[in-house]
């Protein structure tokens, strides 16, 4: 039975397809069947590629996310995703207050599925220097790890 994962930032162009790419290159390394996908909470970048800082560091690691589009989270994703992983607190709050009673996702930060590292913020590179896409790359792999782990465990923690 495949998974359904639904990774939320804020405009869903730079943490998110790279987490999105992650999870997608871990379940496909452990065989595991994910659904994957990505949405920001704001609206402006809906239709978008991924920034190119992001395209780049996803292609240093062999992988291509150049098709991916932005898109806004909805509510009916509340009830399509078992999980729904924000990056940042912000975000995980703004979730929080568009998630209706009964839904079926659980929401979480990504860093929380990673010992030591819970309640951390992935960092949002855009405003920065092409770095820390770096460093947010080695945090989403590292927390993509964790949680394609949690999910073959059955780990239902995040509910």
């Amino acid at each position: 039975m495949s998974t359904a994962v639904l990774f939320v930032c804020l405009g869903n162009i730079c943490r998110f397809p790279l987490a999105e790419a992650a999870l997608r290159a871990e379940a496909e390394r452990r065989g595991l069947e994910v659904d994957v996908d990505s949405a920001g909470t704001g609206d402006w970048h809906v239709g978008h590629a991924p920034d190119p800082r992001a395209q780049a560091v996803a292609r240093r690691n062999g992988l291509n996310i150049a098709h991916l589009r932005a898109r806004q989270v909805s509510r009916e994703d509340f009830d399509r995703f078992d999980h729904i992983i924000a990056l940042d607190g912000q975000n995980l709050r703004n979730l929080a207050t568009m998630q209706q009673p009964g839904s079926r996702a659980g929401i979480s930060l990504l860093l929380d599925h990673i010992p030591g590292r819970e309640g951390a913020d992935v960092v949002d590179p855009y405003y920065g220097a092409d770095a820390g896409f770096d460093v947010t790359w080695s945090d989403v792999t590292e927390g993509a790890r964790a949680l394609a782990c949690k999910i073959m465990a059955g780990d239902q923690t995040s509910r």
